[in-house]
């Protein structure tokens, strides 16, 4: 995923995913690390599926409980969104498990009065546990676009999705190298 629409905390976050998940051995120090931006901290949330089909928040940080309103701890997350947005994100949630690579929603929250604000949630898988195996927890970033000030102190009551951008599970192709040398 390196579309440069994304926001700059999502980018931080992938690229601290991928170093955990994808090459744990490689130390790559140019890489961006989410301990660098403790702003990233109070807008990171946990969930875990359950049997029933449900998303329970383990746990959110202080500024995603702010911005909704509500301690969310063993709240669905799927709750967040209603009708055809709810099974576009259950969609996603899916595709996240099944490929077991980030996927991203953008969206707009809306307060019950109206106020509107773009939204980014960014959904990585963890490393399954070995307690339970059924169980799925993904790491999750909840981030307001700006506009933050338009809400008025009001929580984010409803969601809408503009975008989905699934896990992107392309292959990077082995590359081979030609050297020639014409010494004797």
């Amino acid at each position: 995923m390196h579309d440069r629409s994304i926001h700059p905390n999502t980018r931080i976050m992938l690229e601290a995913w991928k170093r955990m998940n994808v090459d744990p051995a490689s130390q790559e120090d140019h890489t961006p690390r989410a301990n660098d931006h403790p702003d990233l901290i109070t807008n990171i949330f946990m969930i875990q599926s359950t049997d029933d089909g449900a998303w329970i928040f383990r746990t959110a940080g202080d500024g995603v409980s702010q911005l909704l309103g509500r301690t969310l701890p063993n709240h669905d997350f799927l709750n967040l969104w209603t009708g055809p947005d709810r099974s576009m994100v259950s969609g996603l949630l899916d595709a996240v498990r099944a490929d077991g690579a980030p996927g991203v929603i953008r969206g707009r929250g809306e307060t019950l009065t109206g106020q509107r604000v773009e939204v980014e949630v960014t959904l990585m898988p963890l490393a399954q546990s070995s307690v339970g195996g059924s169980s799925t927890r993904f790491l999750g970033l909840y981030q307001t676009l700006g506009g933050v000030p338009m809400l008025k102190g009001r929580p984010i009551w409803r969601h809408r999705v503009a975008m989905l951008v699934p896990p992107d599970t392309r292959r990077v192709e082995p590359a081979l190298k030609l050297v020639a040398s014409n010494a004797i």
